[in-house]
């Protein structure tokens, strides 16, 4: 299940990236000061780090990885 999870949340953000909603208008200003499209890309890469950050922790393939930090090739057996 966890896997489907990361797929969708993939693709979300994948569609998500694609915000042609704040392309034509600088209102309303976030903060104040902050154009809405300009807050919205950086809450987007925010979104992407933390989804990046659970990749990694949480779906990156155990065997690509060796105890003793040596990289392990597809042709190469451990020591």
């Amino acid at each position: 299940m966890k896997r489907w999870v990361f797929i969708v949340l993939v693709v979300a953000l994948y569609f998500l990236h694609q915000d042609y909603w704040f392309w034509f208008s600088a209102e309303p200003l976030v903060f104040g000061i902050l154009p809405v499209g300009l807050f919205y890309h950086a809450a987007y890469s925010v979104a992407v780090a933390v989804l990046m950050w659970g990749l990694i922790r949480f779906a990156w393939p155990e065997h690509l990885e060796d105890e003793s930090g040596h990289h392990v090739s597809s042709g190469e057996k451990p020591s």
